[in-house]
């Protein structure tokens, strides 16, 4: 498979290209794959060389599983899933940290006044701080449907869990959080 070949095939056909020994087809993955994985690990915490770490820790271990994966789910939300194991990995060996923010960047917007930063930075800390305490599934599930937009099928597929018990604890994990941010 050519590289534009690979730019414009499918998960699935790359992953078939992957398992025919085109290696350039696992790279085309890695690198469609690593922004919204690596946005995923910081949601969990992980932070600048760690972060690195842990999104190479979770594409090594969904190569190694490949055949494990069944196409239940899309590949993302199997790698999501995979990232997730791997982000409790690390918490247990490095204790919890403060999660990351659910934004792709600190850096407040544009215009405005100071005072105006200053309220949207504590609005965001006390939004990553109750995201941080959401039960476990709760935070999982709401990351992978407010932060990266998955739809409840996908969501329950990579979980292992049925689409009604992935709406359940999204809606518990909004209601936790307006009540705590309210």
């Amino acid at each position: 498979m050519t590289a534009a070949e690979r730019a414009g095939a499918g998960d699935a056909e790359l992953i078939g290209a992957w398992r025919g020994g085109d290696e350039g087809a696992a790279a085309e993955l890695v690198r469609r794959h690593t922004p919204a994985l690596a946005r995923f690990m910081a949601a969990w915490g992980a932070r600048g060389d760690d972060l690195d770490d842990v999104v190479q820790e979770a594409f090594i271990r969904a190569f190694r599983g490949m055949d494990r994966f069944r196409e239940e789910a899309s590949f993302r939300t199997w790698l999501f899933t995979i990232g997730a194991n791997v982000a409790r990995d690390v918490g247990r060996q490095s204790r919890r940290r403060p999660i990351l923010s659910l934004a792709d960047h600190d850096v407040p917007a544009a215009g405005g006044n100071p005072e105006e930063h200053a309220e949207a930075e504590e609005a965001l800390h006390r939004l990553e701080h109750a995201v941080e305490q959401l039960p476990p599934m709760q935070r999982k599930v709401f990351l992978l449907r407010a932060q990266q937009g998955l739809d409840y099928e996908e969501i329950a597929a990579g979980l292992k869990t049925s689409v009604g018990a992935a709406r359940v604890h999204y809606h518990h994990a909004v209601k936790r959080l307006k009540k705590e941010l309210g």
